[in-house]
């Protein structure tokens, strides 16, 4: 007992792997078929061995070598599963910042508001793994939402549908102002309006696209049953995503309205040096040539003279025409005017007849034709030249549109087959019908040449006093109407 260590019978001290720090017995894990420790008689456990009975090893016989080794894996591990998180988490905000770059790059481009639409909708559905995309946007001051695209799994029952903001997902989440969640939309009793077009559908997310406080539009995304629900993590990104949409789109609309301006006051310098030096200068030309007319003594020169002096007044007519509808501001529901929605009307046409109709406008058509009458000689343009189209084997189609002492007169001329005796009239008749309601009257000739001579005629003014008698020619023979003077 004088500080040695006591030997054990049949112990083979060179197989001692440790002895106990306190009372000097000794462990040999190959000891036994157990693994237990082998002590001597007269030790004691000491609860201070961490290996001992009692102790707070009880991993399967590790030192604390081995200890240390795996709390140092697992330390790494769940570093490496960290910055895994992370690099997730840092690869996530990036694709929400890439879609809204795109965004905004190409609506500041003045690319379609259509194509920049869907783009919104595909790069939100793909990064939030949605089945279905939605972008609604709102109108008659917000109480109706019309669906103005929608990709991914049945997009095509929601595509083109009108719904009112109460009773609809989408006008819920607008109404609150708030990103709008859904377990089942399927079954979300705020679903109340529209035809059935969410079956199958689960778990949704609707998120209003608000700049400087101006509801832009509603983003909805949905995946089907049984997918997951959207969680927070995932729908705070989306709502910033729709918050910088917006406000890149109103920046895009101010641009664009900015772009107007100048378009206008452009068009208005153009007009106003039109009028005051192009006009102008014909018009003197045309004096000079007109009073130059008594001095020639040859007569066939003299004729000549007329007919120069009268392409002049054609030509300051034709310029005339041209400012007005330059320095027009007034448009339709369509964004364009009555001159513009004629060429359209001319220009559809042309692949059905084979050939380019020749076109006159003459007078203020944008600003002195009201809306009403406007809407009507569109309509008729249409039917007459479809007409042409359809039935007259025309080689040539002219158009005249013109203002003139109060009445607006729209022509159409071709030079085919004419109007058969036998055909029928259904056509005519509400051309002439639409003249009637208007105050107005529709005639129709054979011109010398053949073919058919239409004039539709109504007045500017008085039109809402009609009464439906007007001299619609109903057997469109032209008898039951006068000329226009």
């Amino acid at each position: 007992m004088s500080g040695t260590v006591p030997h054990v019978d049949g112990e083979d001290p060179g197989r001692r792997s440790r002895r106990g720090p306190a009372t000097g017995g000794v462990r040999d894990r190959r000891d036994g078929q157990d693994g237990r420790d082998a002590r001597a008689p007269h030790d004691a456990p000491d609860p201070r061995d961490d290996h001992g009975p009692g102790g707070t090893g009880g991993l399967g016989g590790l030192d604390h070598e081995d200890e240390t080794v795996l709390s140092a894996l697992a330390a790494a591990a769940g570093m490496a599963i960290e910055n895994a998180r992370l690099y997730e988490d840092a690869r996530y905000r990036q694709r929400w910042m890439e879609a809204n770059a795109e965004v905004t790059r190409a609506l500041l481009s003045g690319g379609a508001e259509q194509h920049v639409l869907g783009l919104i909708v595909e790069r939100a559905r793909t990064i939030l793994a949605a089945d279905l995309g939605v972008l609604a946007l709102p109108e008659e001051d917000g109480d109706v939402l019309r669906v103005a695209v929608a990709t991914g799994a049945d997009a095509e029952y929601h595509r083109g549908l009108r719904l009112p903001r109460d009773g609809s997902f989408a006008g819920a989440a607008m109404a609150s102002g708030e990103v709008t969640v859904s377990a089942d939309v399927e079954n979300d009793p705020r679903v109340t309006s529209g035809p059935s077009r969410w079956e199958g559908l689960g778990p949704a997310v609707a998120v209003p696209m608000t700049g400087n406080g101006v509801p832009r539009g509603v983003l909805l995304l949905a995946r089907r049953t049984p997918r997951p629900p959207f969680d927070e993590p995932q729908t705070a990104p989306l709502s910033a995503f729709a918050g910088q949409a917006a406000v890149a789109m109103e920046l895009a609309e101010r641009r664009r309205e900015a772009e107007q301006i100048t378009l206008l006051e452009e068009r208005d310098r153009i007009a106003r040096d039109l009028h005051d030096l192009a006009i102008q200068r014909l018009f003197a030309t045309g004096m000079t040539l007109q009073s130059a007319v008594p001095f020639v003594e040859h007569p066939k020169a003299g004729e000549r003279l007329l007919r120069a002096v009268d392409d002049l007044d054609a030509t300051i007519r034709i310029i005339r025409s041209t400012i007005f509808g330059l320095r027009t501001h007034d448009e339709d529901s369509d964004g364009a005017g009555l001159r513009t929605r004629v060429t359209e009307a001319v220009r559809d046409v042309t692949s059905a007849l084979g050939f380019t109709p020749v076109l006159s406008m003459d007078g203020p058509l944008d600003t002195d034709v009201p809306g009403p009458i406007a809407d009507e000689a569109v309509a008729v343009l249409r039917e007459a030249l479809s007409n042409a189209a359809r039935h007259a084997h025309a080689h040539g189609v002219e158009v005249t549109a013109r203002t003139a002492d109060g009445v607006f007169t729209l022509t159409v001329v071709d030079d085919g087959t004419g109007i058969p005796a036998d055909a029928r009239h259904s056509g005519l008749h509400n051309l002439a019908e639409r003249a009637a309601r208007l105050g107005g009257g529709l005639r129709l000739d054979t011109p010398p040449g053949g073919g058919t001579s239409l004039t539709w005629h109504v007045p500017l003014e008085g039109a809402d006093g009609a009464d439906g008698d007007g001299g619609g020619d109903e057997d469109g023979n032209g008898d039951g109407d006068a000329a226009v003077r």
